[in-house]
């Protein structure tokens, strides 16, 4: 099973999106936007970049685990990856963004 979007809302009214891997775990997370269709053109942004090695931004967290931001093209993260406990597993969480990030399903969870 491939990946897809849930497009949620929090409890103060902000709009964000999670990728989820066929597993059903959280690849990649949006940061919380005021408007749903700001949401929605992050998730558009998401399909357009996440197959692109040089959109991957490897860093580390102050803790030392390793995790990447995914960037658009004028360098605006579109979403923050959990953190992992090894530079491979975070490589392997940026493999799993490219092959489910072009997923055009999308589950709205704000109805």
């Amino acid at each position: 099973m491939s990946g897809w979007y849930e497009l949620s809302q929090s409890s103060d009214g902000q709009y964000r999106f999670v990728l989820k891997a066929g597993n059903g775990e959280v690849i990649l997370t949006s940061e919380l936007y005021k408007a749903r269709a700001s949401a929605q053109n992050g998730i558009e942004s998401v399909q357009k970049n996440s197959a692109d090695e040089s959109r991957f931004e490897r860093k580390e967290a102050k803790n030392g685990k390793p995790y990447f931001n995914l960037k658009a093209v004028n360098h605006q993260i579109i979403g923050t990856s959990q953190f992992y406990a090894t530079e491979q597993s975070r490589e392997k969480g940026i493999e799993s963004v490219k092959s489910n990030g072009s997923s055009t399903t999308i589950k709205d969870l704000t109805a």
